[in-house]
């Protein structure tokens, strides 16, 4: 009976020795494992928040896949990549973001294709071409009595000792190890005759099993804890790599739009430039440009999306929408690179904000001051309109043009300044400051303005006693400018050589001294009309050697004749309004190529002012002649020495008759001539003459001879009615 129980007991203690060695062969690769298993998965549902950025509404939903291995997180992104290609069947419905093709959205964050994530212990999810496919882990059934969940793991294990015995270990169990003796040998149990001897060597084994027990425990104690210490080093290690890695990443990309920014600034500038010297299908170019950085910008959100989002830092930047463009006011209107804000009822500048934009229009608005900060959101801008408004000097900023240095056209026509504005950009070709309160241009006014070729300053309180005559000096491109409707009494003085036109209407010019056109050697057009000039107050050498002097109007002035020392190189003089009696002869003789078009309209002529010789050398060049409104009573000497005029008036006049050879004059014809030849034959030459006016005259139409219009080749050409009553 003792042996039967020993025998029992013997064995008992194999089959736990065999057990031992089936669950240590078991344990080690459950911890080795990456994540694979067998048996069936269940479903998982996850839940879609909303993406604030697309403002797009998605529902949750639930999705049941097949069963598919597990992947450990270690073994990286290309490897979950591989695992999970080819996947068909059942997928999420999962909505696919618009404009993004393949992305996913978990927990209101964007997933790039293929990105693979844990939203819960034991469930692992997929984006796999726009649609959300997850997995649960189903663990097996123990028989143990104890079972806990090892760190990093989602399935319990047991925590028996025996099932704490390494692998390393199990062949000292096994017989590897020498053993004195063996209790399952047969001949031994023969040996055996004594119960002392039996319970001897129970007890042996039983302190040898014992021992080896405490020592494989502690053995797999201490291997546990040098792994989890290690685990955790190398964990530590891993996290802090890839969070190195995730910083040279930002600073990487940081850096490359940055650059990308730049690249883009230098080739915007370039298609500007393009586009003005060619003007070639200016908005196809912009749609292009535009449409191009929209795809840049995608493919940056697409770059930054990329990579394992298991590891991504807490710091990782969060895309944040563009802040609200504040809409336009009310009245306002856009159209290409224009805003139009004319007659909105303004009362400040509104905020822009459009680096596009190349043109402002702010016309008949109540606007009163420019901040300096008024055009910080449109800094490309090019021309600027604030005619009518209110605006006065000490309300506008120092430096309110400042950021303005592509502007080339400001119209400040209409308001109430004082003082031309302080720091206008050196880039500006166009400056109007008309119908304002300026009484004052000082040598510092027009500084930097090298680029400025018209300026316009009429209707304001200027002279030649408030502006300094240095105060063009800097204008080295200037070539219209215009003063009129000021206060001089004289033409200022220190005008650029590069002047080619000079308005200077409306003023209170009584003289034109020897100086006044001294460097300026380009002017072209000259306008003194509406002033009380007098040709005694002419300096003989005011202008009569300047080269490219063509045009000169002197109407509406107080002179008695026709000034002489005219311009060598005069071609249009206007003496329209004056109180002219006489055109002293040979006045325009010393023209070349000669004068083509003279206006003397609405003055005092009369014959006895008009001498043959007075319009010598005008004869071959004079187009245009105008003596209408004044007393003529004949048609003058000389017209049918004009061999260009084209134009000739004559109306409102006191002119009674017109003689057959006063306008046309008739050519004796010589060939065939003899003894008996008709003297009377005559051949009219053919002039040039397309247009005359000589109605409101006291001519009788009746009494006119035949041969007196021969020359004109249209009668239509001739204006004869009305007529004056005798």
């Amino acid at each position: 009976m003792q042996i039967a129980s020993l025998l029992y007991y013997f064995l008992l203690i194999c089959w736990c020795i065999d057990f031992a060695q089936n669950q240590t062969n078991e344990i080690p690769r459950r911890q080795r494992r990456r994540m694979r298993y067998r048996g069936s998965r269940k479903g998982s549902s996850a839940y879609h928040k909303p993406n604030r950025q697309r403002q797009m509404k998605t529902s949750t939903t639930v999705a049941v896949v097949p069963s598919i291995p597990l992947i450990n997180i270690d073994d990286g992104i290309t490897e979950v990549f591989d695992s999970f290609i080819g996947l068909g069947g059942h997928e999420s419905s999962y909505s696919v973001l618009p404009g993004k093709k393949g992305h996913c959205t978990a927990n209101g964050m964007i997933m790039y294709d293929k990105a693979v994530w844990s939203p819960k212990p034991c469930i692992t999810c997929l984006c796999s071409k726009g649609k959300v496919i997850c997995d649960e882990t189903t663990c097996l059934s123990l028989t143990c009595h104890k079972t806990v969940i090892p760190e990093g793991e989602c399935c319990p294990v047991c925590s028996d000792i025996v099932q704490n015995i390494s692998l390393d270990d199990t062949p000292e169990i096994s017989g590897a190890s020498p053993e004195p003796s063996d209790p399952s040998d047969p001949m031994l149990l023969k040996s055996l005759h004594t119960q002392a001897e039996m319970d001897e060597l129970l007890r042996r084994e039983k302190e040898e099993l014992e021992g080896r027990e405490k020592e494989i425990h502690k053995k797999d104690e201490e291997n546990r804890k040098r792994k989890e210490k290690k685990s955790q080093k190398e964990k530590k290690i891993h996290d802090y790599e890839a969070h190195q890695k995730v910083e040279e990443e930002i600073s990487r990309r940081e850096e490359e739009k940055r650059r990308a920014y730049e690249e883009e600034e230098l080739q915007i500038e370039k298609e500007e430039e393009e586009k003005r010297q060619e003007n070639k299908h200016p908005e196809q170019e912009r749609k292009q440009q535009k449409s191009e950085e929209e795809e840049g910008e995608e493919e940056e959100d697409e770059h930054i999306l990329r990579g394992d989002v298991f590891r991504m830092p807490p710091r990782f930047p969060i895309p944040v929408p563009p802040a609200e463009i504040p809409p336009l006011p009310t009245g306002c209107s856009i159209s290409d690179t224009t805003v139009s804000c004319i007659n909105a009822k303004l009362t400040q500048i509104p905020p822009i904000t459009d680096p596009e934009l190349t043109s402002l229009e702010l016309e008949g608005n109540t606007i009163t001051s420019i901040p300096d900060e008024a055009f910080n959101g449109i800094p490309n801008l090019e021309r600027l309109d604030l005619s009518k408004n209110n605006i006065t000097s000490p309300g506008i900023g120092p430096q309110a043009f400042k950021i303005l240095k592509k502007l080339k056209r400001l119209y400040m026509d209409g308001n109430a300044l004082v003082h031309i504005p302080p720091e206008l950009p050196s880039a500006l070709e166009e400056l109007k400051i008309n119908e304002n309160h300026l009484h004052a241009i000082d040598e510092d006014s027009l500084q930097e303005l090298k680029n400025l070729v018209t300026l316009e300053l009429e209707d304001n309180k200027l002279s030649e006693a408030n502006v300094s005559p240095l105060a063009f000096r800097p204008l080295k491109s200037l070539s219209y400018l215009r003063l009129g409707r000021n206060k001089f009494r004289t033409v200022p003085q220190g005008l650029p050589t590069s002047i080619e036109e000079l308005y200077l209407e409306n003023n209170q010019i009584e003289e034109i001294s020897e100086i006044c056109f001294n460097h300026t050697r380009n002017i072209n057009i000259i306008v003194l009309k509406h002033n009380k000039l007098e040709e005694n107050r002419i300096a003989p050498l005011a202008w009569i050697n300047q080269e490219n002097l063509e045009s000169i109007d002197l109407s509406y002035n107080k002179l008695y004749h026709v000034p002489s020392y005219l311009p060598k190189s005069l071609l249009h003089l206007v003496l329209i309004g004056n109180q002219i009696e006489r055109i002293p002869g040979y006045v325009f003789g010393h023209m070349k190529p000669g004068l083509e078009y003279l206006y003397l309209s609405f003055n005092k002529l009369n014959n006895d002012g008009i001498d043959p010789v007075s319009f010598y050398g005008a004869y071959r060049s004079l187009r245009e002649l105008f003596l209408d409104h004044n007393e003529l009573k004949f048609v003058p000497f000389g017209i049918t020495e004009m061999k260009a005029l084209s134009f000739l008036r004559l109306n409102n006049n006191k002119i009674r008759t017109v003689p057959p050879e006063r306008i046309c004059r008739a050519v004796v014809n010589d060939d065939n001539v003899d003894d008996d030849s008709n003297d009377d034959d005559e051949e009219v030459e053919d002039s040039r003459l397309e247009h005359l006016h000589l109605e409101n005259n006291f001519i009788n139409t009746r009494e006119l001879s035949p041969y007196a219009f021969s020359c004109i080749r249209s009668y239509s050409s001739v204006v004869l009615k009305p007529q004056k009553i005798k």
